[in-house]
């Protein structure tokens, strides 16, 4: 099993073990040093949303460096065991666990930031931005990995990018 580490805030350098799980791809240490530095480091007072969760090491990140309120979506049950044993670990009171569909996930209200890093070549992007308009609080910015490029996701565009081996990721922002 291998491990992966938050980079920053409250939690910096603590260790999570990512599960055993097909398909599961925890964003490397580098992207997401990269993403909170696009972000700014301090994350006080936003709601974010990590909709596919995986490890949850976005919606962890976030939970360390201030967020407010994080929700993590899950769909899969042994994915699910391990987030159990990382909030139990880590006790960030502020992250709210979701075990179902990342598409039928219905929250009361928007979100500030939203994470999406789907499943690759299952064309769940595509399927989520639908979605996105309920998902997202008013300003809300838009953090995604891709196994290509992207120019936009609706309404949301492109405004920072980069690349690190076979992840494409992304900064949007909502086109008004």
């Amino acid at each position: 099993m291998s491990r992966i580490r938050i980079t920053g805030g409250t939690h910096r350098s603590r260790l999570i073990e990512v599960a055993d799980v097909a398909g599961l791809r925890p964003t490397p240490d580098r992207v997401r040093e990269t993403l909170f530095n696009w972000l700014g480091q301090d994350l006080t007072g936003l709601t974010c949303l990590d909709l596919f969760a995986g490890s949850g090491i976005l919606g962890f990140e976030a939970a360390s460096r201030g967020a407010s309120q994080v929700t993590l979506v899950e769909r899969d049950a042994k994915a699910m065991l391990a987030l159990k044993a990382h909030l139990a670990l880590l006790k960030l009171p502020q992250v709210r666990l979701v075990a179902g569909d990342a598409l039928k996930f219905t929250p009361a209200s928007g979100f500030d930031l939203i994470f999406l890093d789907p499943p690759y070549n299952k064309g769940l992007l595509d399927k989520v931005v639908p979605l996105l308009p309920q998902l997202a609080a008013p300003g809300a910015r838009i953090y995604a990995e891709a196994e290509q490029p992207l120019d936009a996701l609706g309404d949301w565009q492109v405004v920072k990018q980069g690349h690190a081996g076979q992840v494409y990721f992304h900064l949007l922002e909502h086109t008004s």
